[in-house]
């Protein structure tokens, strides 16, 4: 469905920016909590070292609150506009979407932050 070598397909699978052909988490689910940050120190196959440098993802925290901040106001909306709720239920409706979503939202912001610095090379090997 997403084509291998396409930002969007590393962003949503969770696959090494550079050569697409490995997860960068061990666990792939990210509802393992304990382990929802765990990471591969590089891809087994083109040897990116995904931490680029000490701190990598902190950034990583700003792409984090920006998701965060859109996937609120889209909860908000559909809550209050589309199916009618009350203001306090409408954000209570926020509050539960990003406590469900918490997990993906922060592997997610981690996937699009280091896709943008790193680009797809689909000859690399290691």
């Amino acid at each position: 469905m997403l084509k291998k070598g396409t930002k969007l397909n590393s962003i949503l699978t969770g696959t090494c920016p550079r050569c697409q052909n490995e997860s960068m988490y061990v666990k792939k689910n990210p509802y393992h909590l304990n382990h929802v940050l765990t990471m591969h120190e590089e891809c087994s196959h083109c040897k990116l070292v995904y931490q680029i440098e000490p701190s990598f993802f902190y950034g990583a925290m700003y792409v984090s609150y920006a998701v965060n901040v859109a996937v609120g106001v889209a909860a908000f909306i559909i809550a209050h506009i589309f199916i009618g709720l009350e203001l306090v239920p409408s954000f209570v409706a926020i509050v539960a979407t990003l406590i469900i979503l918490y997990p993906p939202i922060l592997r997610m912001s981690r996937n699009m932050y280091i896709n943008m610095f790193v680009s797809y090379e689909p000859e690399t090997k290691s």
